[in-house]
């Protein structure tokens, strides 16, 4: 049973970047009438996003939120020991982004820097990371920069993920300090429901052709995608949610040994509002206590959760000691829920660019 504890680190600051470009669901209407577009708006909650335009990557984003964070808070860059990329739409296939970021950013040739490609889960995988070699070396300052351009995985005459995803960058500057105190994680797998969230084509299983770039109808409802696009069964994902989230939720209050009622607050990954309204309801939370950013920012992957943080959460809420209780859950099927202490967590809020 993957759960781990660590003490005295945390997130110093955190600061989010979307894209300048606004989306409205409701002009959408190249593809599809008002009426439906009406009605996957009501079922989803996401009345907007944010579209990287062409040019821009999920490095961009993070690039400029982690240049402001790092010029804000007047952090020598040379004392930056671990950069760290989460995504799954990276700059290349090769090198990784990480390290393209570490010399963008004017870090040291001696900065450890590596991806993690994981999805919804990724933000709380990637602090359990990041906090595992910070609590097993010297390591004392690390950048998570998280980014994701999600309209570009998901076709645009699929009612079914067409209206759902956005794109959006944070980066986390994680110290070390007696005042953190404790911190556990719960990290969790199942591969066997692979075929829940994929795109089928263009690694190295399934190369990408003339074939899989061919658009054709998918499905009964008369969607339309193609092999090179994320596809996704919305019924096994919910029910997927139903059965593991809230167990999970329970397990890492047990570890952590708190009741629901000692979290001051729940950030849950914004996969739908319908989704996330289960949630808190199964759980007894009020609203307050579980802010969502779905309305703005649409489904943005791994990057949902803290960029929730950043548009939901000011420095008045983060003032002081909080509990923040984390999960992240979707495609793979992975999961991972943690609580943290913030301790006057900076929050940097977002920028546009």
């Amino acid at each position: 049973m993957a759960l781990l504890q660590f003490n005295n680190i945390g997130i110093v600051a955190i600061q989010a970047a979307v894209p300048a470009q606004k989306i409205l669901s409701k002009e959408q209407t190249q593809y599809f009438d008002s009426e439906t577009i009406e009605e996957i708006v009501q079922k989803t909650g996401i009345e907007e996003r944010r579209f990287a335009p062409e040019g821009m990557c999920a490095s961009d984003l993070c690039y400029a939120a982690a240049d402001k964070l790092l010029n804000d808070l007047q952090i020598n860059r040379s004392e930056i020991d671990v950069l760290i990329f989460i995504s799954q739409t990276p700059d290349y296939r090769m090198p990784a982004t990480s390290i393209i970021l570490q010399h963008r950013l004017g870090l040291p040739k001696t900065t450890a820097a590596f991806d993690i490609s994981l999805g919804c889960s990724a933000f709380v995988y990637g602090l359990s990371v990041v906090y595992s070699l910070m609590a097993g070396g010297s390591f004392k300052k690390a950048l998570l920069l998280d980014g994701e351009t999600r309209s570009k995985v998901y076709h645009p005459k699929d009612r079914k993920t067409g209206f759902l995803f956005g794109d959006g960058g944070v980066a986390a500057l994680i110290g070390r300090d007696e005042k953190y105190g404790s911190s556990y994680f719960s990290l969790n797998s199942d591969g066997s429901k692979e075929e829940y969230i994929k795109i089928k084509s263009g690694g190295y299983r399934y190369p990408s052709s003339i074939e899989t770039f061919a658009e054709r109808v998918i499905d009964e409802h008369g969607n339309i995608s193609t092999d090179e696009h994320g596809r996704m069964n919305g019924a096994d994902v919910f029910n997927f949610v139903l059965l593991e989230i809230p167990k999970n939720i329970k397990e890492i209050l047990n570890h952590a040994g708190l009741v629901k009622e000692a979290i001051d607050f729940f950030l849950f990954h914004q996969a739908n509002s319908y989704m996330n309204s289960y949630l808190t309801k199964k759980l007894n939370v009020t609203e307050e206590k579980a802010p969502q950013s779905l309305k703005w920012y649409g489904n943005t992957s791994s990057v949902s959760i803290p960029l929730t943080l950043c548009s939901q959460l000011s420095h008045l809420h983060l003032d002081g000691k909080k509990k923040l209780l984390l999960s992240g859950f979707g495609v793979g099927m992975s999961w991972a829920s943690a609580v943290i202490q913030s301790v006057d967590m900076m929050n940097l809020g977002v920028i546009e660019v």
